[in-house]
């Protein structure tokens, strides 16, 4: 492969190598305790593609008390009686019960951006199977997962012999988490190259020399200890790390496949070729170094373009619009309110 193209092939196998039941098993003892769920029903699939926000019946932790309604609202409750997942639902409830709370995700995708229908002081913590769904469902993120054509956009393969891919739900242990601790890494022909900061918020802290000093040391460390010998597929690739609070440790969140899709956050690709053709062997860390930086973001909720309007909640199985209302009001104001005091 000539090292001045942008990306590395796109190989259907390539890109496999990064859903979560592939690498996973790998790196589960530096990685968040999970569980992975497959197969999935084709009608848990129908469910997600399915048009409005509902949950399906059954999946609410306290069945919803029976109360007068119009016929409006017994055509929302049949919409989302039409799907009911027992089985699911079951083992959902068990793994909550095993891990305390979780946050889902699908094998490539989580629904981070629609972490405003759940109480803005736990986001994405989800401790009944209603959660869990109300959450994919109100994502835009995860729709990428539900196509096949998405999942190998812009992939090299063999039209009459199309690659194999099987749904999968992923349920991990929720934690609180400090988002300035969040870095992502990336990885070219086996060199790790570049650290970005993640959360595009400007904090003092990671200004001091003696602080960016650590983080390079530590990830970079982290990475030939605990990664690079670890990885057997393609050399190209981009990790999500959590790092402790005293930043000598951390945890792998994610890979991700060193692909347009893949977001380079306060990189380009572009740069990134540059940085990887210079040959350093200390990677170039990037972070939001003020307030007034470019894509700092300070004044309204991550994600907020996704968020969809109060008449589109429509929950079947106890939760109306009404709820939901309230909840999505407190989330941008709280939101708002906690930037405004920063």
């Amino acid at each position: 492969m000539s090292s001045h193209s942008i990306f590395p092939l796109q190989t259907s196998d390539y890109l496999l190598s990064f859903q979560f039941s592939s690498w996973y098993p790998t790196f589960s003892s530096i990685s968040i305790k999970s569980t992975i769920i497959r197969p999935l029903s084709q009608a848990f699939k129908e469910y997600l593609d399915s048009d409005g926000i509902f949950v399906p019946k059954g999946s609410e932790n306290v069945p919803a008390e029976s109360s007068p309604s119009d016929q409006e609202d017994e055509d929302d409750a049949a919409i989302g009686q039409s799907f009911s997942f027992p089985d699911l639902d079951e083992r959902i409830r068990q793994i909550i019960k095993e891990y305390g709370a979780i946050f889902p995700k699908l094998n490539f995708s989580s629904p981070k951006d629609a972490s405003w229908v759940l109480p803005p002081s736990s986001p994405l913590k989800c401790t009944s199977p209603s959660d869990v769904y109300i959450l994919l469902k109100s994502s835009d993120f995860i729709s990428h997962d539900l196509s096949i054509d998405a999942v190998f956009e812009g992939c090299r393969c063999d039209p009459s012999n199309p690659p194999s891919y099987q749904l999968e739900l992923v349920l991990r242990k929720w934690y609180p988490i400090d988002r300035s601790r969040e870095f992502r890494c990336f990885v070219r022909e086996g060199r790790l190259i570049g650290i970005s900061q993640r959360d595009t918020n400007f904090y003092d802290f990671m200004n001091e020399p003696q602080t960016q000093n650590k983080i390079l040391e530590t990830l970079q460390r982290f990475w030939e200890d605990k990664i690079k010998s670890e990885w057997h597929g393609q050399q190209d690739y981009v990790f999500d790390m959590l790092m402790t609070r005293d930043l000598s440790r951390g945890h792998v969140l994610d890979f991700n496949p060193y692909a347009p899709r893949t977001d380079p956050l306060l990189f380009t690709y572009e740069e990134l070729l540059s940085v990887f053709t210079q040959g350093s062997s200390t990677p170039e860390l990037r972070i939001i170094d003020s307030p007034l930086h470019p894509v700092a973001s300070r004044n309204t909720p991550a994600y907020q373009h996704n968020m969809l309007p109060m008449e589109a909640l429509a929950l079947s199985s106890g939760r109306d619009i009404n709820d939901f209302s309230d909840l999505w009001r407190n989330e941008i104001q709280q939101s708002m309110s906690m930037n405004d005091d920063d």
